[in-house]
């Protein structure tokens, strides 16, 4: 079998791709690696909180009572429910609530403008805010918005 001298001397595209994409996902899984917990962990929390706010208000609608969500030295509390099944503890324990808080989250379907700011314990100046306008669902601002939003 013949070979030419020019076929013997380098790597195939396909050899050429197979090492390029085990380094982007070599990459890939540093950079993911790389994320900070205490971040992951706020956001997590916020967009948990988030859920439970939006349960508690489709409750409050369904049973005509208005709930009140308030902050306590161990987590948070919901009044109004009864027999309720929602948490009422942090998933960890590096997350907090900027001030004590109460939301109001009544029956009608418009309920006024309202806003928490959770925290992280182990690094005070990571926070995130989760906000309504009183008619659309609570979500997280972003910074800018976060700033400059009113009570």
């Amino acid at each position: 079998m013949r070979t030419s001298a020019a076929g013997n001397s380098g790597f195939t595209l396909l050899e050429l791709l197979v090492v390029v994409a085990i380094m982007a996902l070599a990459t890939a899984g540093v950079g993911l690696s790389l994320r900070d917990s205490s971040q992951t962990q706020l956001e997590r929390e916020a967009q948990r909180l988030s859920a439970l706010l939006e349960s508690a208000r489709a409750q409050s609608r369904m049973t005509a009572n208005p709930v009140r969500w308030t902050t306590t030295p161990t987590g948070f509390r919901f009044d109004g429910i009864t027999d309720s099944e929602l948490p009422t503890r942090w998933l960890g324990d590096d997350v907090t609530t900027a001030q004590t808080s109460t939301l109001i989250l009544g029956p009608e379907p418009i309920i006024g403008p309202q806003r928490v700011r959770l925290v992280s314990r182990s690094q005070p100046s990571r926070s995130l805010t989760l906000a309504t306008d009183g008619v659309g669902p609570f979500a997280i601002l972003p910074d800018t918005e976060a700033a400059t939003a009113t009570p």
